[in-house]
C-alpha cells in the first residue's frame, strides 16, 4: 500500500497572490516538488458555498474561474487548464453521503481562485486531476471538522486534500502601502491571532481550534465572517491523531492578511528552509 497522502491548509490571501509570490509562493513551490505525486487533488475553497449540502464539481475539463473584480488585467488572462476527475467526484459523493452530509454533482463548475491560485505554485503544469467540494452553507466549525473526517479515507487512495482559505481575512483593513511581500509592517492583532492559531494547530487541539471565535485573540477582527477560516477546520478533521504538522510562515501581506500555511503527512525534505 502506498503512503498516506498529504493534507494541506493553504492561505491564498488576495487574488494578486497569483502574480505576487511574496514569501509564501516559493515555499509552496518547494512543497509541491517534495510531495509524493498525488493521483488527484480535492480542493475546498470558501469561494464556492452551496446551500443544502456540499456540491462536488464533476467536470471533465476544469474551467478557470476569475471570480473577482477590480484587480489588475493580468490576473484575468491566467489559466489553470487541469483535468477533472468525474469518477472520483462520484466516489467523494458516496463518502459524504455515508457521513450524513447532503451532496450532489455539478458537471459544469470549474476552479475558483481559491483553488487555482495556490495550485499554480504547488503544481504549475496543471498536470494532476483536480476538482472542488463546495463548503455547505451554513457550516459551523464542528461540522467543518466532520466534513474533513469524511474526506480522510481519500488520503489512503493517493488523493491530496487541499483546504484553501486565509489565516486572517479582514479585507476592510488592507493596507496597500504595506505591500504583498509578506515582510512589511503587520498589524499587531494579525500577528497575535496567527501566533494563537499556530500554537493550537501544533498542539493538535481541534476542539480549542473549533472554539476560536471565543478563545483566540482578536478573532472577530481577524475574521469578520468565518468562511475563510473553516477550511482549516476541514484540514484538521482530515488528519490522523498525533499526526505532526509542518508550518510554512508566509508572513503578512497588505498589513493584515497572514499567509501562514500548514501541512500534514509530507516528507522531511518539504520542511521550510
Amino acid at each position: 500500500m502506498s503512503a498516506k497522502q498529504a493534507v494541506l491548509f493553504v492561505s491564498h490571501g488576495s487574488p494578486t497572490f497569483a502574480v505576487e509570490p511574496g514569501l509564501a509562493g516559493p515555499q509552496l513551490r518547494q512543497l509541491g516538488v517534495a510531495l509524493a505525486r498525488p493521483s488527484a487533488i480535492v480542493v475546498i475553497s470558501p469561494h464556492w458555498m452551496t446551500r443544502g449540502g456540499a456540491l462536488i464539481s464533476a467536470a471533465t475539463q476544469q474551467e478557470t474561474i476569475h471570480d473577482f473584480g477590480g484587480f489588475p488585467a493580468e490576473l484575468y488572462t491566467l489559466q489553470y487548464p487541469a483535468q477533472g476527475a468525474p469518477a472520483l467526484a462520484a466516489r467523494v459523493a458516496t463518502l459524504l453521503q455515508q457521513a450524513g452530509i447532503a451532496t450532489g454533482l455539478d458537471e459544469t463548475r470549474g476552479l475558483d481562485h481559491g483553488a487555482w491560485v495556490p495550485l499554480r505554485y504547488l503544481y504549475p503544469d496543471a498536470d494532476v486531476p483536480v476538482f472542488q467540494v463546495a463548503l455547505p452553507y451554513p457550516l459551523d466549525t464542528h461540522a467543518a471538522l466532520a466534513l474533513g473526517r469524511a474526506l480522510r479515507p481519500l488520503r489512503d487512495e493517493g488523493v491530496l486534500l487541499l483546504a484553501s482559505g486565509s489565516l486572517t481575512h479582514n479585507l476592510y483593513e488592507i493596507s496597500r502601502e504595506a505591500g504583498a511581500s509578506g515582510t512589511g509592517d503587520a498589524e499587531a492583532y494579525a500577528l497575535a491571532f496567527t501566533h494563537w492559531v499556530r500554537e493550537t494547530v501544533q498542539a493538535g487541539d481541534w476542539q480549542r481550534l473549533a472554539d476560536y471565535r471565543r478563545l483566540a485573540p482578536e478573532a472577530v477582527r481577524a475574521h469578520p465572517t468565518d468562511e475563510h477560516f473553516l477550511p482549516l477546520l476541514i484540514a484538521a478533521g482530515a488528519t490522523e491523531d498525533s499526526e505532526a504538522v509542518q508550518v510554512f510562515d508566509g508572513g503578512v501581506t497588505y498589513g493584515v492578511l497572514a499567509m501562514e500555511s500548514y501541512a500534514w503527512g509530507v516528507p522531511a525534505q518539504a520542511r521550510p528552509q
